[in-house]
């Protein structure tokens, strides 16, 4: 139960306190006074989105406290979490939203994530805003508000089914990758054949290439070189005259004569006995070399023509030979892959075939659990719309079968029929928005039931009037029973039955406006009724009014 709750500086309220009680607590002032700013305080304790602009003009922040009973259950998933002390009494939720928007919360006065906020609030308020009934028009919010009453098992189902259908969903769009890539497959496989057998057919490789151009080199200066081997050799060992072999021998013989006397000269002697060897040797090759060079304009063609065919296809491949090489290797991988292709779009199927049947399987069961759920959960709604004016309503859930969607393979559809003998149809197109507020109270009070949580209601008397709003006040004291109830209306007699009743007053003397809230006493009660009668406060007859309202109460 939800003590206690304190706002501050949240839009038109600067400070505001109140006391609530078990039963049936409302809320009640002009349209605009503030009351939906409670609310959104509220939400904000549940970890809802801080809207913009909500702190009041002139506050560097605005702060929300929500003190609860806290139940033994609660209490020790909290100790056993860490997250209040062992000896906590009660639960204080709190949230600070600052004017830049950014929010802290805090429990039991330790900081926390606004996801911890909310997963502790989950179990101890259940809101319905303002709007909520019209939900019901929304064929999705009819399917979660089945599958809630199914009960967790079926909930862990549907769960599990989420899981399969996003499975099937990423297997679907592989699968169709694959298939729109096999449509280029040969056309690619027939390129990647061509090119690699036009590499196999030329057999290139770096050391021929470096081979290659050394002997186009030679064969293109072949008389060049011819000629300074043969002058080389001439300097060396000339046809006429002395040359350089014949100098040195004529050194060898003062040498000779010197040889033995010291070991010094010995050694040099011996280094240019060995130089006028090499020099004869040197020679003697230098003219076989010159011999041995042809002139072949035949070989120089060939050379030339292999090393165009390795350069034209170096120049498709990347620049090089190796370039070319690599080009290869890629090719066959890709080959390779592209020829396994039809086998991964074999396993893909079988995958995506086996998934389906596993959603198929879940989808099935979860139907059973719907078509079995959806006359009991009807048959407790149309109790509660007894109770709520509507006696002769009839109400139904109609499951069919659909196209598998990420909640399953069921349209469902909530059916209603205001009027004896008239055929039940869809609630989104029959049921009127008074009639709309009472299912959806109905569907509440059936949804909460065994629920130990605050409910909270904006404004669900939205649409009706009279004695179907005393049925709607009655409706929702009796819900209150045994727990808490918080409802924010615009209807005397829904407020008159209250076990605590707030008014909340603007103030449109200051600037800005000024929102109070106050707890009305039993003197308070009449005038206030009388207000939302739409009387004057002086009105005999409101005010009577008003006295029999609280006397029936």
């Amino acid at each position: 139960m939800l003590s206690q709750l304190h706002v501050e500086n949240l839009l038109l309220i600067e400070r505001a306190s109140l006391d609530l009680t078990s039963g049936l607590n409302v809320l009640t002032g002009e349209t605009g006074a503030g009351k939906t700013v409670l609310a959104h305080a509220l939400d904000l304790l549940l970890g809802g989105r801080a809207r913009s602009g909500i702190v009041r003009p002139g506050a560097a922040e605005a702060y929300v406290e929500g003190v609860f009973e806290l139940p033994d259950e609660l209490r020790e998933a909290l100790v056993a979490a860490e997250r209040i002390a062992p000896d906590a009494e009660e639960l204080v939720l709190a949230r600070k939203v600052r004017e830049d928007g950014r929010t802290r919360a805090s429990l039991n006065g330790r900081s926390c994530a606004v996801a911890d906020l909310r997963d502790v609030a989950a179990g101890l308020i259940a809101f319905y805003g303002q709007h909520e009934h019209r939900r019901l028009t929304l064929a999705s919010a009819q399917l979660e508000l089945l599958d809630a009453a199914c009960g967790p098992d079926h909930l862990a189902l549907r769960a599990r089914y989420g899981e399969l259908h996003e499975e099937v969903r990423m297997l679907e769009a592989s699968l169709d990758g694959l298939r729109e890539r096999a449509g280029a497959r040969d056309r690619e496989l027939d390129l990647l054949e061509f090119e690699l057998a036009e590499i196999r057919e030329l057999g290139p490789s770096e050391t021929e290439e470096a081979e290659l151009r050394a002997t186009r080199d030679r064969l293109r200066h072949v008389e060049t070189l011819r000629a300074g081997a043969w002058g080389a050799a001439e300097a060396l060992t000339p046809e006429e005259g002395m040359g350089v072999t014949g100098l040195l021998a004529v050194a060898v013989g003062g040498l000779e004569a010197a040889a033995g006397v010291d070991p010094e000269l010995d050694a040099l002697s011996t280094r240019w006995h060995a130089l006028a060897i090499e020099a004869q040797d040197l020679a003697t090759e230098l003219r076989g070399y010159a011999e041995g060079l042809e002139s072949s304009p035949a070989e120089l063609d060939a050379v030339e023509e292999r090393l165009g065919a390795l350069d034209r296809l170096a120049r498709k491949h990347g620049g090089s030979v190796a370039a070319v090489l690599a080009h290869a290797e890629a090719c066959q991988a890709r080959r390779d892959e592209l020829a396994g292709a039809e086998v991964a779009l074999e396993a893909a199927q079988a995958r995506l075939a086996e998934a389906v049947a596993q959603r198929a399987l879940v989808a099935e069961e979860l139907r059973d659990s719907r078509v079995a759920q959806a006359p009991v959960l009807a048959g407790a709604v149309r109790e509660r719309l007894a109770r709520l004016a509507m006696e002769a309503a009839v109400f139904e859930i109609a499951v069919e079968p659909r196209d598998a969607g990420p909640a399953g393979a069921d349209a469902v559809e909530f059916l209603i029929a205001s009027n004896p003998g008239v055929p039940a149809g869809p609630l989104r197109d029959i049921a009127s928005g008074g009639e709309l507020s009472r299912v959806m109270l109905a569907l509440m009070g059936v949804a909460n039931d065994g629920s130990g949580a605050t409910l909270v209601f904006d404004e669900v008397d939205a649409g009706i009037g009279g004695q179907t709003a005393r049925a709607v006040g009655e409706q929702l004291r009796d819900l209150a029973a045994g727990r808490q109830v918080v409802c924010i209306t615009h209807l005397p007699q829904i407020a008159s039955l209250a076990a605590r009743h707030f008014s909340i007053e603007k103030d449109t003397s200051t600037s800005p406006a000024r929102t109070t809230v106050r707890t009305l006493g039993s003197k308070d009660l009449v005038p206030e009724l009388v207000r939302m009668l739409g009387a004057e406060s002086d009105d005999v007859a409101a005010r009577r009014h008003a006295k029999e309202l609280l006397k029936a109460a």
